[in-house]
């Protein structure tokens, strides 16, 4: 296998993480297209809530690492309202000590503090972080691409040799189950409801004794409310019940959602993994794979960072992790 960089990439994957990855390639000076079996809107990242949060994803030093770097992007991006789609909200992280985020957070996340018993009822922490919208961030991301050249092609392929570049970046999710073929990538079902906005202006998050989750984010199109975490549960469909039961827990939070008129049912499968595969690899003619997948629940969260190291990688440098 060559090692020197071609200038020709094809990104297999239209989602948050090939999107972003595709830009930062593209912006670096390569030529890059996109190939998607979906359109962007059809994705799992376009159903997500999506607050920057590392959920869902191992191994979390790294995707700190990655994450902060991530949040870097997204604060510079906030200080353009309107353009991509990620605004700086407040809002509490509930069933959190401030001790369990402050040694990697509290650098980086100006006022971040545990919350008051008038705030929040249980142990709570408070913080400002970006919130996106992700319908209108992929939007920007395919225009951001564009400007530097870079082209998305409906592709819908059965193996990662069929792209026809030096170099093939993995960005397929789920998908990657079968096109490596990666038994170790399972589904994480999410559900959500979507409902106006009764005014609600700051994210929350809770767990309740059970362990299930309740969620609420603000956004343009309405007030997101979740969430499942249904491991191995691939059906796309909204279950009545659980939109009634995600309902629920929410207006135990925020009475104010009981009876708020449902707008959208979501459905998302989120990408798991033991470990983000972070990596270079060869298709069987020897070309260049480098893999970037397996985000599990922070494919958002971490696109930047883990997108600047699949680019490190094109060029020859080393990840920081293998998988």
């Amino acid at each position: 296998m060559a090692d020197e960089p071609s200038d020709e990439i094809v990104v297999v994957g239209g989602g948050v993480t090939g999107l972003t990855t595709a830009v930062v390639l593209a912006e670096g000076g390569r030529r890059v297209r996109v190939w998607t079996k979906d359109a962007a809107e059809a994705t799992t990242s376009a159903v997500a809530g999506a607050l920057w949060w590392p959920y869902r994803i191992e191994p979390a030093a790294l995707a700190r690492a990655w994450g902060l770097r991530s949040l870097e992007v997204y604060e510079e991006l906030a200080r353009r309202p309107g353009q991509a789609g990620v605004r700086m909200v407040e809002g509490v992280l509930g069933e959190t000590g401030l001790d369990e985020v402050a040694g990697w957070l509290a650098a980086r996340v100006p006022g971040l503090r545990a919350t008051t018993p008038g705030e929040y009822a249980g142990r709570g922490v408070r913080a400002r972080l970006p919130l996106i919208d992700m319908p209108a961030h992929l939007a920007w991301l395919r225009e951001r691409l564009a400007a530097a050249g870079g082209v998305v092609e409906a592709r819908a392929v059965s193996s990662l040799a069929e792209a026809d570049a030096p170099v093939v970046v993995n960005c397929t999710g789920l998908a990657a189950r079968e096109l490596v073929p990666d038994p170790s990538v399972r589904p994480v079902r999410g559900q959500l409801v979507v409902v106006e906005n009764p005014g609600i202006d700051t994210w929350l998050i809770s767990r309740d004794a059970a362990g299930q989750y309740a969620y609420l984010f603000p956004q343009p199109g309405g007030l997101i409310l979740g969430g499942t975490a249904e491991e191995d549960a691939w059906s796309l469909e909204p279950d009545p019940a659980t939109a009634e039961a995600i309902v629920a827990r929410c207006a135990e939070l925020r009475p104010e959602v009981a009876g708020a008129k449902v707008l959208e049912h979501r459905v998302g499968l989120r990408p798991t993994r033991p470990a983000v595969r972070l990596e270079r690899d060869a298709l069987p003619d020897g070309r260049l794979l480098v893999h970037n997948y397996g985000h599990g629940g922070a494919g958002v969260t971490v696109a930047w960072g883990c997108a600047q190291e699949a680019a490190r990688l094109v060029t020859g440098g080393e990840a920081a992790v293998t998988g």
